[in-house]
């Protein structure tokens, strides 16, 4: 099967690309050759295009047809139309949307694809659900093969998931944990959140890859294992070798600090998110998140521990958290000597 990935290169694209390339499909990628992940396909294969050019992708793809292509890079709706124009000849065309499209709070769990799309909390969030739209309408008008994708919060080895860190330099979660910093968790920690890895997800989807039963659906690929936010930390502290300095902070609090947090918290870690696999598992019976957690999160620490380089801080963050902790554990000390 020939298969090419728009970006390809990420966290989870990767993932993807090498389950992929481990199933014996034919891998090609497209991009702008900017990640600092290694490349898993031949040069010949990796295709250097800005994917929102279209006379560089028609350019770029002249002579090439594929069964699946699979698009990571879309977030607003203007790029998914060129690509019902670019991509109308595919076999399938696959958009990587996000399970934080779904209702915000959610009115129900578990989670599941018919879950209204509705989130005021974030931007990110809306533009996805808009880019879907465009997708199936050309589905619905013309026949456009599109297969929409929802992926939760998914890692791997060069990602540390949590409610409130750096997804820029993973390892500030480590570094303060180590040193005995305050680690903010938003609320009280007790809402069931779903993390994923990396390499589950990636055999979900190559699962869906040419099934007509697919094209004109939707389907969110996530662990079946939910942990409290509470207990996310704990494994990520054990991983790191420490009992993390937990402080639970109000999540209206944290955006009050930084309000550039409520998409992120308000509109998708702060609420419970719990999903049911069924349809996925209806078209792909095999289907098993076999990564727990505890394991998982002890190679992605072990990975950064094995390359100081990897080890960046973030020093905005490290100076948000510091100062929302200084003001909360006076106001709790003042509570406390009322």
């Amino acid at each position: 099967m020939k298969v090419l990935y728009i970006g390809g290169t990420g966290i989870i694209s990767s993932a993807c690309v090498g389950e992929s390339l481990a199933r014996g499909h034919d891998v090609w990628t497209l991009n702008r050759g900017r990640a600092t992940l290694p490349r898993e396909v031949p040069a010949e294969r990796a295709i250097l295009a800005d994917a929102s050019d279209a006379q560089q992708v028609r350019r770029a793809l002249t002579g090439l047809d594929f069964d699946v292509v699979v698009q990571w890079t879309a977030y607003v709706p203007e790029q998914v139309a060129l690509d019902v124009e670019l991509y109308a000849d595919a076999g399938q065309y696959i958009f990587i949307s996000s399970a934080s499209a779904y209702e915000k709070p959610p009115s129900r769990w578990p989670i599941t694809e018919a879950t209204p799309l509705e989130n005021p909390f974030w931007q990110y969030s809306r533009d996805k659900i808009a880019c879907e739209r465009v997708a199936m309408a050309a589905h619905e008008s013309s026949g456009f093969p599109v297969t929409i994708v929802r992926p939760s919060l998914t890692y791997g080895v060069s990602q540390i998931p949590v409610s409130m860190g750096s997804w820029e330099r993973p390892f500030t979660i480590i570094d303060r944990m180590r040193r005995g910093k305050k680690i903010i968790v938003p609320g009280d920690g007790t809402n069931a959140w779903t993390i994923t890895h990396n390499t589950d997800f990636a055999r979900g989807l190559t699962g869906l890859f040419a099934q007509r039963a697919a094209i004109g659906e939707a389907f969110h690929i996530t662990s079946d294992e939910a942990l409290t936010w509470n207990r996310i930390y704990a494994l990520v502290g054990e991983a790191a070798g420490v009992e993390p300095e937990i402080l639970h902070v109000p999540t209206d609090a944290i955006v009050a600090a930084d309000p550039r947090l409520a998409g992120t918290l308000w509109g998708d870690k702060a609420n419970t998110a719990i999903f049911d696999n069924s349809k996925l598992r209806s078209l792909v019976p095999d289907f098993a998140a076999t990564v727990p957690f505890a394991e998982g999160i002890a190679e992605t620490v072990r990975w950064f521990d094995a390359d100081p380089s990897r080890q960046t801080v973030d020093a905005g963050v490290n100076a948000l958290c510091d100062g929302i902790a200084a003001v909360y554990v006076d106001a709790l000390a003042r509570v406390a000597h009322r």
